[in-house]
């Protein structure tokens, strides 16, 4: 035991005097050297301090000249549209439902968006949220898109109803496109289809026409006459080249839920309007035999897509489709979800659009819509008969030309 404690007590004592003999060491080596100036020993720090930068500066022009154009976008911050407000500030609501509008009003709070719901059985606008914003000339529609693509592609037979599409190392149907909203899918289906026929399909559903009769402040939007830069999928993916307003996909929306029936949306303006309410159709749409194959995909949207926020604020079946993406013109991030209740005697076509940052997506709107629905859900307005004429006028006017 002592024999152990001196050999760790000798083990110390040579460890110290190695430590101090080490200093003195490097004190000689030192002096042996050629002394320099202080001069000197500042120029070489500054030449290595200038070289060093110049290198540096280098390597940072190298690094940012590299980088991608979106890159140097995001780093501007191009969503210069605040994400909240005070949404229904400005409206006007003489001839809305104001049950319909106090649900609306609860359901969007404060986002910076517009909320509009239609009666799907007659085109009549029964709130419209945020008419300043509704009304203006239209927006990115974003992933909505893919209702129209969906529906050309099986109206031209190109997909059918169990149709796979290899899609990275999977493959999908439609419905399981639509619901998880899948760009790849559609861009090749966008491809497939062809510009022209993505066009037919979407001046048919109303796109690049305005959606109302006798609603002097609604804007037609943009259907472009020439593929976008960015090229026919990425107009069929994200909307690209397309202007889109919340009235127009409304009536997309109201056609799906009623059975193929494109409806003229229209505003009253006062009691006497609805007294005198008429519902006129602008045109019936072919598209019966698909509309089951199209639902199943808005369904599962809500069920296990990307709205699926839905089903847990939402008691009943809520059939949509979001939408996420920037809109560049407007500096905006957008957020859109249309849908239709699949339940209750009352059919109702509801588009949420967002407007703002980051925090503004597709699948927030979703949340807001079914927020919506509970509240009108709560107090059995889905089940109300609504008390006007369910006879509708035929419009003359045509369509498209194919």
């Amino acid at each position: 035991m002592l024999r152990l404690r001196w050999s760790k007590i000798f083990a110390l004592v040579l460890a110290s005097l190695l430590g101090a003999m080490w200093p003195l060491q490097v004190a000689e080596a030192a002096s042996r050297s050629k002394p320099a100036s202080s001069v000197q020993t500042a120029r070489r720090v500054t030449v290595k301090a200038s070289s060093t930068s110049k290198k540096s500066r280098a390597q940072l022009s190298n690094r940012t000249a590299q980088r991608p154009n979106s890159t140097r976008v995001r780093s501007q911050s191009i969503w210069a549209t605040p994400t909240f407000a005070d949404p229904g500030a400005s409206d006007v609501v003489r001839g809305e439902d104001l049950v319909v509008r106090a649900a609306a009003l609860d359901a969007l709070d404060r986002y910076n968006g517009s909320l509009i719901a239609v009666d799907a059985y007659t085109g009549r606008i029964l709130t419209l949220v945020n008419q300043r914003l509704a009304f203006q000339d239209g927006f990115i529609p974003c992933s909505t898109i893919k209702i129209v693509v969906g529906l050309a592609g099986l109206c031209e037979g190109i997909i059918e109803h169990n149709t796979r599409v290899r899609v990275g190392r999977g493959s999908l149907t439609l419905a399981e496109a639509l619901a998880i909203s899948n760009n790849t899918f559609f861009e090749w289906l966008g491809r497939k289809l062809g510009f022209e026929r993505v066009r037919f399909y979407a001046r048919l559903l109303g796109l690049g026409e305005p959606a109302g009769l006798g609603i002097p402040e609604e804007k037609p939007g943009v259907l472009p006459s020439q593929p976008p830069p960015s090229g026919v999928g990425r107009m069929c993916s994200f909307g690209e080249g397309i202007r889109m307003t919340p009235l127009q996909l409304a009536a997309i929306l109201a056609a799906l839920a009623n059975g193929g029936t494109l409806y003229y949306l229209q505003y009253p303006r006062s009691q006497e309007e609805i007294w005198h309410f008429v519902p006129r159709v602008k045109r019936q749409l072919p598209i019966g035999p698909w509309l089951t194959q199209l639902e199943e995909g808005l369904r599962g949207a809500t069920l296990y897509g990307t709205a699926q926020r839905v089903r847990y604020l939402h008691p009943e079946p809520i059939l949509g489709k979001t939408g996420t993406c920037t809109d560049y013109e407007k500096r905006a991030h957008m957020g859109w979800f249309g849908c239709f209740n699949a339940t209750g005697r009352n059919r109702l076509a509801v588009v949420v659009m967002l407007t703002g940052g980051g925090a503004v997506n597709g699948p927030v709107a979703s949340q807001i819509a079914a927020r919506f629905f509970r509240n009108l859900y709560e107090i059995g307005y889905l089940d109300e008969a609504l008390g006007y004429s369910p006879v509708a006028l035929k419009s003359v006017h045509g369509c498209c030309g194919k």
